[in-house]
């Protein structure tokens, strides 16, 4: 059995709409213990994401609106260009990040982890055949493969490794897990 990101993603995700007010972000991801909200249109269709890293820019930039010799750092300003507009942002619709980043519920996990590592964000919005957000998927939650027990990992060995990969008959096949 391949594990698909619908096996450990969250079903239950907290979104918001673009008209979304800076401190109501705050306070979701404070009051609900995460550390990012997607952005939804009318449709649940994802139209970007907000991070804790968005919401930080107003901080990172406050001193540049007071002092004009302040300049963040250099790795600031070459990761996130736009951080200066960010920082300006009152709502979800200036304070996100586009485009976003998407993944089909029936993707591998191991393509998630792919598209995390090689796109440098730690969660990614999943979204049904019409785009819209059905759960999010995270870094944590791709750990949760690790945990599989014993029995379930023999399975997969047998069954889909065996099996179905190697078209070898199974029913002769003990498989021990350490």
């Amino acid at each position: 059995m391949r594990m698909i990101v619908e096996d450990v993603m969250t079903s239950k995700v907290v979104s918001v709409t673009a008209a979304t007010p800076f401190k109501d972000i705050a306070q979701a991801l404070i009051t609900d213990d995460i550390s990012a909200v997607p952005v939804v249109d009318d449709d649940r269709h994802v139209i970007g994401m907000v991070s804790e890293a968005d919401l930080l820019r107003k901080e990172e930039f406050r001193e540049q609106f007071h002092r004009e010799d302040y300049r963040p750092p250099l790795r600031a300003r070459l990761r996130h260009p736009k951080g200066r507009q960010k920082a300006a942002g009152d709502t979800a619709a200036a304070l996100m990040t586009t485009p976003p980043i998407v993944i089909s519920a029936a993707a591998s996990v191991v393509s998630a982890a792919r598209i995390m590592q090689a796109r440098d964000v730690r969660r990614l919005a999943v979204v049904d055949g019409n785009g819209c957000l059905v759960g999010i998927v995270s870094r944590r939650d791709l750990v949760k493969v690790f945990l599989r027990d014993d029995d379930k990992i023999a399975a997969v060995v047998r069954d889909d490794v065996l099996g179905r990969a190697l078209w070898l008959d199974t029913s002769d096949v003990r498989v021990e897990v350490h």
